[in-house]
């Protein structure tokens, strides 16, 4: 057995153990699009973590995106953001104002900001721990040694403890073997054509690994009126659905192939 086939059985092993390879163990959410949630079995799953990678120009996109699902998937409670400090100036600084924009509200995120990766990551494993959360988003970039297998494994099991979910969101970013319950990649999609109201974004989602169902590519607008994505009306709303299967023990090659390299030059502040 070789040596990556080995970490697999005894990431598997341990992952069983945990009683999480049971899809029905936490509760799942609605994303409010027909299509992708019956591809997730009901919605994204509760108490798992999510990896969102943001293509190269589309960082403020997978920003949006990233809030819009830990916000739906939290409910009530709050949102716990954590990040790191350089990124922040790269790419752009969360702002109230883009909260309301998206129909959401800016009370209900958290805002934690610290020095590096290691920092973050520790911060983010604590923060699973705590009940009255709804969903930890943590925003890393580019690809920090400390961020492996068995950092994915630990907050994998830290969010299942608690059912706090975890969102791990990627800027400039190579996709890594991971415990990652869905793995998506994410940029801006142009808004239907003649659509004057341009305060409900689009978004070009391919989900690229999902542990326990199939992949595909949705083209997802995201209602600020009624808090969920729906399908986008007129031209350019096409989407390719469900296309493969997506194992959990796929190949890193195999994985960086169906996912490509995400190259972040900036992201839009809002």
């Amino acid at each position: 057995m070789s040596g990556t086939a080995a970490k697999i059985a005894a990431l598997r092993a341990s992952l069983a153990k945990a009683e999480l390879e049971d899809p029905e163990t936490h509760a799942r959410v609605s994303l409010g699009y027909d299509k992708v949630d019956a591809c997730l079995h009901g919605g994204l799953r509760r108490g798992a973590l999510h990896e969102i990678f943001a293509e190269g120009g589309h960082e403020a996109a997978a920003t949006g995106f990233a809030v819009a699902c830990s916000f739906r998937v939290a409910a009530d409670k709050r949102v716990l953001w954590v990040r790191q400090d350089f990124p922040a100036i790269e790419f752009g600084d969360l702002a109230a104002t883009g909260l309301l924009e998206l129909g959401l509200d800016p009370a209900r995120l958290l805002l934690v900001r610290l020095a590096d990766a290691a920092d973050v990551l520790r911060a983010a494993s604590d923060a699973l721990s705590c009940a009255a959360l709804g969903a930890v988003v943590i925003e890393i970039s580019s690809d920090p040694k400390i961020l492996d297998m068995v950092a994915s494994r630990r907050l994998t099991l830290a969010s299942a403890r608690r059912g706090v979910t975890a969102f791990l969101l990627r800027f400039n970013a190579k996709p890594q073997l991971s415990t990652a319950e869905t793995r998506w990649r994410v940029r801006a999609a142009r808004s239907p054509d003649k659509e004057e109201n341009w305060g409900s974004p689009v978004f070009e989602t391919e989900l690229v690994r999902n542990r326990h169902g199939r992949a595909g590519r949705w083209i997802m607008e995201w209602s600020c009126d009624d808090g969920l994505f729906q399908k986008p009306c007129g031209k350019g709303a096409e989407d390719t659905g469900a296309v493969v299967s997506a194992p959990c023990d796929r190949s890193i090659a195999a994985t960086k192939e169906a996912v490509g390299d995400a190259k972040a030059v900036r992201r839009i502040a809002s």
